[in-house]
């Protein structure tokens, strides 16, 4: 397709612009631009090229998208109906208090549903993205062992399977990562995790259920070996879609946890944005919060408080407010009972699939939870066809490929793909999806070198990728 600027023609005008109303400001030179190069297009240039773009680009509301640890589920309508509500979306961050009381009150009652959905005893709804939360969740964890002059707490002990986000918001929080390996039913090694905890560590960051789709059933023994030591638990939420509203984080014995409403409580996501990551604590970390909170007066109105020993602001004003009405209409709308459907229909469709696919594509030889993870590895040895190849392929069917080589775990899975179907998706797509699957795996055997050029109906076929990688083009460079 041709961009917007190749579509440019001098002197072409999509808007005659009125005459100004009001007296000139004038700018001093320096600030101004030499120039200002925009396409000069029609109105219905413009509305064709967009339309176009998104034609291009896929989404939940396009097809099929299994896109594993990322809870890829349908986000019902009415949620980004209630976000565009003027009372909502009109409202300004520096506002009077008591101009923006129902924001406030939709804030509080949202952290009251999230503590109780997670078991915890504080909230803050600042981070605007999942790993944005992570690192103050880590924040709270170095503030809390300073508050106790417990400073030689320096680790971060880190399974093997974890989220890559994991140790890379440890080391910015300050902290040396510990790596802790899986035994064999892909769970974390008790024994290594025994040998490394110590006086020296601040906490072990885990996901539960882990990326591999499987419930660390040695959660109580995990807990119980870090707080022996003195640490603390991190829950990392990206796979809350699985157990929410079945079994809480904070009783499985995790102190600090950070959600991801964007995946877990409705808001299309993808590209970039938009997120939230609110972190929610037990009671020994609350007054280490991010300020400031919603708190309910005595009056019986909505102001912030700011804790004194709060680790401060980490956002500029209260987090990405859009995203928490979606979410507030999402838990509300489905109540504690259909938050509960939710998350055993996302287990149910995963096992749905795997069963299904199992006698071609290994799996683990357990029932998994909201996702599982397919072994490409032997179809790899005997037609050269890779995981890769198997999810380009995909994109010729309509199916946003699945996750591709994550976890990886060196000699134990190399050649992966991650599945997570989700429970907005009916049984009818994850048939097609299933013999999709299927019938790509035959072709495989057939021919290799066609999956191995996929996907062929795309715009775009397969890139060269180290060259796209080191050499990206980013910008338009023609004339227009």
């Amino acid at each position: 397709m041709k961009l917007i600027f190749e579509r440019s023609r001098k002197g072409v005008r999509c808007a005659t612009i009125r005459p100004l109303e009001v007296s000139t400001y004038s700018v001093e030179k320096k600030y101004l631009r030499k120039e200002l190069s925009l396409p000069e297009v029609a109105e219905v240039d413009l509305a064709r090229h967009y339309t176009e773009l998104s034609r291009n680009a896929f989404g939940v509301d396009s097809g099929f998208y299994p896109l594993g640890s990322c809870t890829m589920k349908y986000n019902p309508k009415i949620n980004e109906e209630l976000a565009s509500l003027p009372g909502f979306s009109k409202v300004h961050p520096r506002q009077e208090v008591d101009t923006v009381q129902g924001s406030l009150h939709l804030m509080a009652d949202l952290s009251a549903d999230l503590m109780e959905l997670t078991g915890m005893d504080g909230m803050t709804l600042q981070p605007c993205a999942g790993a944005h939360g992570e690192f103050t969740g880590l924040l709270l964890i170095a503030a809390y062992h300073e508050s106790r002059k417990d400073t030689k707490r320096t680790k971060i002990l880190v399974p093997d399977t974890a989220h890559g986000t994991n140790p890379a918001s440890a080391v910015m929080a300050g902290f040396e990562v510990v790596n802790i390996p899986s035994n064999a039913e892909k769970g974390v090694d008790l024994d290594a995790l025994r040998a490394a905890v110590g006086p020296d560590t601040a906490a072990l960051m885990l996901t539960n259920p882990t990326t591999l789709g499987l419930f660390e059933k040695n959660i109580e023994e995990i807990s119980k070996i870090v707080h022996d030591a003195g640490g603390l638990l991190y829950y990392d939420g990206a796979n809350l879609n699985a157990i929410m509203g079945v079994v809480r984080p904070g009783d499985m014995g995790f102190d600090v946890i950070h959600l991801n409403l964007h995946k877990t409580f409705s808001t299309p996501h993808g590209g970039g944005g938009p997120g939230s990551g609110p972190v929610g604590c037990k009671a020994m970390l609350a007054e280490f919060l991010p300020k400031p909170s919603v708190v309910k007066n005595k009056k019986g109105n909505y102001e912030f408080s700011c804790p004194k020993r709060s680790i401060g602001k980490v956002s500029t004003f209260y987090g990405n407010f859009a995203v928490m009405v979606k979410a507030f209409a999402y838990v509300r709308t489905l109540g504690s009972d259909g938050i509960k459907e939710a998350a055993e229909h996302a287990v149910l469709n995963a096992n749905y699939m795997k069963a299904k696919l199992e006698d071609i594509y290994p799996t683990e030889n357990r029932y998994c939870m909201h996702e599982f993870v397919v072994d490409i590895q032997k179809l790899k040895d005997q037609t050269g066809v890779s995981a890769k190849d198997i999810a380009k392929a995909m994109i010729d069917k309509g199916i946003h490929p699945p996750t591709m080589y994550f976890p990886h775990i060196p000699g134990v899975i190399d050649e992966s793909l991650m599945i997570e179907p989700t429970e907005t998706e009916n049984k009818e797509t994850l048939d097609e999806a299933i013999a999709v699957l299927r019938e790509l795996y035959d072709l495989a055997f057939k021919d290799a070198k066609y999956l191995q050029e996929a996907p062929h109906n795309m715009a775009i076929s397969r890139p060269d990728e180290v060259a796209a990688a080191r050499k990206p083009i980013v910008r338009f460079e023609g004339e227009y």
